[in-house]
């Protein structure tokens, strides 16, 4: 089967010689909407704990998480190199004092080819992005902004504390610097039907991006969304591939697709509980496209590459 969509390997292999991973860090910062300085409570579906792995525990400094990590995935991978990711909470929500000297002691390690930073559109100053674009000359840089949806009215609803208008500027501004931008959506918020999803990708489509991470509206323990007093559309697994291939039929073949679904920790997910992994609604989906007759992309009928 072709393949229907550009994935995120493509646009690793386009970047680096050989396998990279991602290496999750966890720098112990926090957010502006939880901090007080915007907002409290964070947002309302957030629950840190379902994205932080267990070899990246908060008290180890940046160097003994990249050796845990590490040698958490050599046992399976020899040769592979990696990628520091910056993934908990908001990490560029403090002073570039700060902020750089870690970047940098994630990059020093011979074997990290490249950043990956994990953000809020609303926290990304042009002084911070000079001092990145200095790290890029040498190792590779990628921006991943927490976009969620285009509509205010949702990200007001969800605690988001920014603006969609917060989001095209902190992409312009980055892609101006050079560096790689990859966004964050996710499908289901309250209050938001399939039309107002797929204006998401619409206006997303024009944005100078590179990759676009999806995932489904997850309910967790431990969050405001688990009190059962938003109005929530549960997708089932048919209805969110056909939202998966609706989203495919309008992106633009150049933005690559990281992923589609997130899979929380059982212990902390309330719905949807669809008792499947990753890779495995993937070939669901896979399966799904190549029934189809014809699909179109980017207005064009062959989306196959």
């Amino acid at each position: 089967m072709g393949k229907y969509y550009r994935d995120y390997a493509d646009f690793l292999a386009e970047r680096f010689d050989g396998k990279v991973q991602k290496l999750a860090i966890n720098a112990g910062f926090t957010c502006p909407n939880r901090d007080g300085s915007k907002g409290t409570g964070g947002c309302i579906y957030c629950n840190n704990h379902s994205f932080n792995p267990s070899y990246s525990p908060t008290p180890l400094d940046i160097r003994q998480q990249i050796e845990h990590g590490r040698a958490f995935f050599r046992r399976k991978y020899r040769d592979m190199r990696y990628l520091a990711y910056f993934q908990a909470y908001t990490n560029t929500y403090n002073d570039i004092s700060r902020l750089m000297p870690l970047y940098l002691e994630a990059v020093e390690d011979d074997d990290i080819v490249g950043l990956i930073i994990g953000t809020r559109p609303d926290c990304m100053p042009d002084a911070l992005l000079k001092g990145l674009q200095d790290i890029n000359r040498k190792k590779r840089v990628i921006i991943e902004y927490g976009v969620e949806t285009s509509h205010n009215s949702t990200l007001q609803l969800i605690n988001r504390c920014h603006s969609w208008e917060d989001a095209t500027d902190a992409i312009a501004r980055t892609s101006v610097a050079g560096l790689d931008i990859g966004i964050h959506l996710i499908m289901g918020l309250p209050g938001e039907d399939i039309p107002m999803m797929l204006q998401t990708i619409d206006r997303i489509s024009s944005l100078p991006i590179d990759t676009v991470k999806l995932h489904q509206l997850q309910i967790l323990r431990g969050t405001r969304m688990a009190t059962g007093t938003y109005d929530i559309h549960t997708f089932t697994v048919d209805e969110y591939i056909d939202m998966c291939i609706a989203i495919i039929q309008r992106l633009p073949k150049h933005i690559a697709i990281e992923r589609f679904v997130s899979s929380a920790p059982d212990n902390l997910l309330i719905s949807p509980r669809w008792g499947l992994k990753n890779y495995q609604f993937t070939n669901l989906l896979h399966n799904r496209l190549a029934s189809l007759p014809e699909i179109t992309n980017g207005h064009q009928k062959d989306i196959l590459l």
